[in-house]
């Protein structure tokens, strides 16, 4: 599976961004296989997981974002959006989609997010 990320960029404390990650060259039945996250990587930090979500629509969020990311997937445009809302400046970080199927794991390139306070 082949990823592609976009979406991020500079916003103001309070706002909001939504990323999208997509597999346009990946076949409707491998899509479904895949659990599909994104995770981020702040400057001098370790990468950590934000959110997930399974082809059933079952998700998985970092506690320091819930209530304010909502991660959803639309398995027909093999696609799988982050909405982020309530942005903080902590949140700042490049963001990396994932696509994850048992033991076998491809990362997407990342995609910059800027949060001034």
């Amino acid at each position: 599976v082949q990823l592609q990320a976009s979406g991020g960029g500079l916003v103001q404390a309070g706002g909001s961004l939504r990323l999208s990650c997509a597999a346009p060259r990946t076949i409707f039945s491998v899509f479904i296989g895949y659990v599909v996250g994104w995770y981020r990587q702040a400057p001098g930090k370790q990468r950590e997981l934000v959110a997930t979500i399974t082809a059933s629509g079952t998700t998985n969020y970092a506690d320091s974002v819930k209530d304010r990311f909502t991660i959803s997937r639309d398995n027909s445009r093999k696609t799988v959006r982050l909405q982020m809302n309530s942005l903080k400046p902590d949140d700042t970080a490049v963001y990396y989609c994932n696509a994850k199927q048992g033991i076998s794991a491809t990362w997407g390139p990342g995609t910059l997010v800027t949060v001034s306070s």
